[in-house]
């Protein structure tokens, strides 16, 4: 009894590996048919940017990160192709404006530019 729990066992994980390898190359291949100039593409570093071309021989693709700034990368590096967005998916609700505060105790919030700075109220450490 104990070599036909062994058997099936073996089967089942065998099979199972089977399975899980064509979904794997099926969605690769599937990936791949989307590649093509033209789309919007994340890298795996999270760089967005449109695929301007891929070149097999040399494995490196070309992407436009920003107009007329086209970087060249390995063809591994691109994650997946994403989608377009449509505007019924877009967000149309607008926040109302907060009022922007400038002073936080009397001192400007860190990172804050202010004119006119008066040097005599300055705390330095010395």
């Amino acid at each position: 009894m104990d070599q036909y729990f062994l058997i099936i066992i073996i089967v089942a994980f065998a099979a199972f590996m089977f399975y899980s390898s064509r979904k794997r190359k099926k969605q690769q291949s599937e990936t791949a048919s989307q590649m093509v100039p033209g789309a919007r593409v994340m890298l795996s570093f999270g760089l967005y940017g449109t695929l301007v071309s891929v070149d097999d021989e040399k494995v490196t693709a070309d992407v436009e990160i920003a107009p007329g700034t086209v970087i060249t990368v390995h063809r591994q590096t691109l994650s997946r192709v994403v989608p377009e967005e449509t505007p019924d998916a877009v967000d149309t609700t607008t926040e109302p404006e907060t009022e922007h505060v400038t002073e936080l105790n009397g001192e400007p919030i860190y990172g804050e530019r202010v004119e006119d700075v008066d040097t005599t109220k300055r705390k330095t450490e010395d």
